[in-house]
């Protein structure tokens, strides 16, 4: 393995080992983290290497390991909506984070919303030993990818979900606390209909989202229609304009993304709806730059994709899932958090 630094030159851990006066698999050993090496050794071994500006070649230290030092994200996305939806820019960017610092990549692939292809890349990846295991996004409601990659041996993380400190048990992250967050919100803002714009009702989280909107809601005395998006423009803004009429005697609306929200927004101001409120279960730079600007929850979605790149490398290092707390979300109001008429 040569180094890839200019100031080590050609330095080969073969030369290392002969400086150190140590054997050539005492230094791999050191050099990649593995057991078999003393601790003096290993650290005489990380000193020169440091030295020397000295870094393994990624493709012969996933050789050595019979890894390729790669993982996986398949998005059931519309290459599209990747480019209109900042929620994907930021977890890239959390997950992307934790890879580098431990020399990984990450492979990315967008296959479209059509049923199966997916699956099929999982398989040529597994066929191809492509990736060392994969970040699920997006939890269908009778999801067929766990059992198939469980068979097809692969590890994998579900993006979106944890081990719970309290119970030890795998949850999702804290959608109630969020849901509690948006209709507390509006309750006390004085609405008592609202509508809630979700996503694909294929999805679990949304149909999470649904559940627990309603069910606080009932709490706070509400009314809650909900209309189903598919997280594009377009379709929010044709629903809202469509539907209006018959939502007469609603006030407020919750859309869940930013891309969503902006559309509902162009329609009610384009009705003359200014009076309705509106509260986005994404924000980002869209909601603070409109006009007026969108009120939404801020759920930190850089860390949550660095918690799933965390535990991704623990699985496949075949360590245990470490427990933690769910990341809490900050409802962030802007301009559209009006009273109720």
């Amino acid at each position: 393995m040569n180094s890839n630094s200019g100031t080590a030159g050609h330095v080969t851990i073969r030369e290392m080992a002969r400086r150190l006066g140590v054997s050539v698999a005492s230094v791999s050993y050191a050099l990649n983290g593995r057991p078999g090496v003393g601790e003096e050794t290993r650290r005489r071994v990380l000193a020169l290497a440091e030295e020397l500006g000295w870094h393994p070649s990624s493709s012969a230290r996933a050789l050595s390991r019979s890894r390729t030092d790669t993982i996986g994200m398949v998005l059931r996305r519309d290459p599209e909506l990747f480019g209109q939806e900042p929620y994907y820019m930021s977890l890239l960017s959390g997950v992307e984070s934790v890879l580098s610092e431990a020399g990984q990549s990450v492979m990315l692939r967008m296959v479209g919303p059509a049923s199966g292809r997916d699956l099929d890349v999982y398989r040529q990846w597994s066929a191809e030993r492509r990736v060392d295991g994969v970040i699920v996004l997006d939890r269908l409601v009778d999801d067929p990818r766990p059992p198939l990659l469980r068979a097809l041996g692969m590890p994998f993380v579900m993006h979106g979900l944890r081990i719970d400190p309290e119970t030890g048990e795998q949850m999702v992250e804290d959608l109630i606390a969020d849901a509690h967050l948006i209709v507390d919100h509006l309750a006390e803002l004085g609405h008592t209909e609202i509508v809630d714009v979700s996503g694909p009702l294929t999805l679990s989280h949304e149909v999470e989202r649904r559940d627990t909107i309603v069910a606080q809601a009932a709490v706070r005395g509400m009314r809650v229609i909900v209309a189903e998006g598919d997280y594009t423009r377009e379709s929010a803004e044709r629903l809202v304009a469509q539907r209006l009429e018959s939502w007469r005697s609603a006030t407020a609306v919750i859309s869940s993304n930013d891309v969503m929200a902006l559309a509902a927004m162009r329609s009610l101001r384009a009705a003359g709806r200014t009076d309705m409120a509106l509260v986005s279960w994404d924000d980002s730079m869209l909601c603070d730059l409109s006009s007026p600007s969108i009120t939404a929850l801020a759920r930190q979605t850089d860390e949550q994709g660095r918690r799933s790149a965390r535990v991704l490398l623990r699985t496949i290092d075949g360590l245990p899932e470490v427990s933690e707390q769910a990341i809490p979300s900050e409802l962030v109001v802007r301009e559209t958090s009006v009273r109720a008429r």
